[in-house]
């Protein structure tokens, strides 16, 4: 089960919380489809200011987007300028009710390398830069594996990897990473780097631990 299924909703109300927070009967549908889109947007725009996350919080006329990102400076702006970008951006580009108040909060991702989000961000981002995928792989790992939180990481790519005929699946791995444990604190994330000769994705998956009522076992 636990290698066919997301480890991040495999895991929902266990180590892991739902990224979109509210509770909806008549307008269930249209909430759902808002908040894909608006995550999705956000998430195009501003790529380059390496955002780990998109969280959405919903009250009666109010929408709280939480965004997690490595680099809050770059979305806040001089004295807070970006925000309003931000926020005007989302209203002019998503379907939302007129009558509904969006604020936008940044939060900052300290260590990038505990994101599986950023991970495989940077890794198609090399990728598409013509990087070749072992050493790319390899680099990755050693970066990781400096960090005392993560016990375990797995990164995978797949597609024409270095421009060959055949697409075939690679990845490399380092640690424990158990799948089937729902108590361990699994980070995953997916990304696709666009190259010249297609698509490759990159799946990442990093173990942290196991907790125990709220705590990480370390």
């Amino acid at each position: 089960m636990g290698q066919k299924v997301n480890p991040k909703s495999f895991r929902l109300g266990i180590t892991t919380n739902w990224r979109s927070r509210w509770y909806a009967e008549k307008d269930y549908v249209q909430k759902l489809q808002e908040d894909v889109q608006l995550r999705r947007i956000v998430m195009k725009k501003y790529r380059y200011a390496a955002i780990a996350d998109v969280e959405i919080e919903r009250s009666s006329h109010n929408i709280k987007v939480i965004i997690k990102t490595a680099k809050p400076g770059v979305i806040i702006g001089r004295g807070g300028s970006g925000i309003e970008d931000v926020t005007k951006f989302i209203k002019s580009n998503v379907s939302i009710n007129k009558k509904s108040v969006v604020t936008v909060d940044v939060r900052e991702v300290r260590r990038s390398e505990e994101s599986a989000a950023l991970v495989a961000q940077n890794v198609a981002e090399q990728l598409e830069k013509r990087m070749p995928f072992r050493r790319v792989l390899k680099t990755t790992l050693e970066q990781v594996e400096k960090s005392r939180v993560i016990k375990g990481m797995k990164i995978q790519v797949s597609g024409r990897l270095n421009g060959a005929e055949m697409s075939r699946v690679e990845w490399l791995s380092t640690g424990r990473i158990p799948l089937h444990t729902l108590r361990a604190d699994i980070d995953f994330a997916r990304d696709v780097g666009r190259t010249t000769y297609g698509a490759i994705g990159v799946k990442v998956w990093i173990y942290k631990g196991e907790k125990f009522d709220n705590k990480s076992k370390v």
